[in-house]
């Protein structure tokens, strides 16, 4: 049997994101010599296993992958929406959508990218800027 260790987490990339977050800038991976983007934030590709990933700006441009609704009482907050959005790029990244009724939210429509400190969830508790959708 080979030895073989996992790499350890990037709390390196975890920190690049949430920097390029508190610069109000959506940031993904690119490996530099397969072209391929990554998300979220790690130390290797995980199709290829190579560390040659660079941080560039998302376009921001994606489309509705899948969505469901949360139901909640109001009293905890109503009812929220749970997205699988694939950015142009092409990562599938788990997020919500602002900015329209969650019943208004479609398979397939268009989606753009807001970095913003929401008044819900825990980052509003902590205040660090997520990436959150809305319809483009």
């Amino acid at each position: 049997m080979t030895d073989f260790a996992l790499p350890e987490a990037s709390p390196q990339a975890d920190a690049a994101f949430r920097a390029g977050l508190a610069a109000g800038k959506f940031l993904i991976q690119r490996s530099t010599t397969t072209g391929e983007y990554n998300f979220y934030p790690r130390a290797l590709s995980p199709t290829t296993g190579a560390d040659d990933l660079e941080w560039v700006e998302a376009s921001g441009k994606g489309t509705v992958y899948a969505s469901t609704i949360i139901r909640k009482p109001a009293k905890f907050g109503g009812d929220i929406n749970n997205v699988l959005v694939d950015l142009e790029e092409g990562p599938r990244l788990f997020t919500r959508i602002i900015g329209c009724a969650n019943e208004d939210i479609k398979i397939g429509m268009k989606v753009q990218a807001v970095v913003m400190t929401p008044d819900f969830g825990p980052n509003a508790k902590s205040g660090e800027p997520a990436v959150f959708f809305k319809p483009a």
